[in-house]
């Protein structure tokens, strides 16, 4: 999916979403932009909730449609959506790829699996949407494994610090997903809840 300028989403959306946006040249261009603006007239209560939903439809680098799909499948479950939803995305192949610090962002995360690199019990898998379950075993394909895009691999993930949910061991260049994925309000900086509200307003 064509994502477009990070910097000016970023700058739009008022959020580093992009690991891109998440350097101190960002962060001190931010402070000098709303330096230098005039104050502006708080937004509509829709306005936020559409900012919010961009917001985390971007983090994970989803279409409309697809993000759509996933809301719309949490919203079935009554008891607790937020944590459904946040499963469910964090379980995705290219999530887990990415939360085992093989890859610097999603978007790279997603290339490594759509170009074949990673097994999931044993099967090359390219579905970066693949929904990886606690039983499954994650494995750098044997053919990749000399490939620059995981070299230094034990260095690079040394003072990486991957979430609890995840297991990574990079001598054997294998991984799972521990435990599904625990949401935490407030630790995305996204105002979930008011996702919600955007689809069933």
């Amino acid at each position: 999916m064509k994502i477009g300028p990070q910097y000016k989403i970023c700058k739009r959306l008022g959020s580093s979403i992009f690991e891109k946006c998440q350097t101190q040249r960002f962060q001190v261009s931010e402070a000098r932009s709303a330096k230098n603006k005039k104050r502006r007239r708080a937004g509509s209560e829709y306005s936020r909730q559409l900012l919010e939903k961009q917001k985390m439809r971007l983090m994970y680098g989803l279409t409309e449609k697809q993000f759509g799909q996933y809301v719309e499948t949490a919203l079935e479950n009554h008891t607790n959506p937020q944590q459904t939803l946040f499963q469910a995305l964090e379980s995705r192949l290219d999530s887990v790829v990415y939360r085992m610090g093989l890859a610097g962002t999603r978007r790279m995360a997603r290339q490594v699996v759509s170009h074949g690199h990673i097994t999931v019990n044993g099967k090359r898998m390219t579905i970066p949407s693949y929904r990886v379950k606690p039983t499954d075993v994650l494995e750098v394909r044997e053919g990749s494994r000399g490939s620059t895009l995981f070299a230094n691999l034990n260095e690079k993930l040394g003072e990486y610090r991957s979430p609890e949910w995840v297991l990574f061991d990079a001598g054997a260049f294998q991984g799972s997903l521990k435990q599904l994925p625990s949401y935490t309000p407030g630790e995305m900086g996204v105002d979930m809840q008011a996702v919600f509200e955007f689809y069933t307003r």
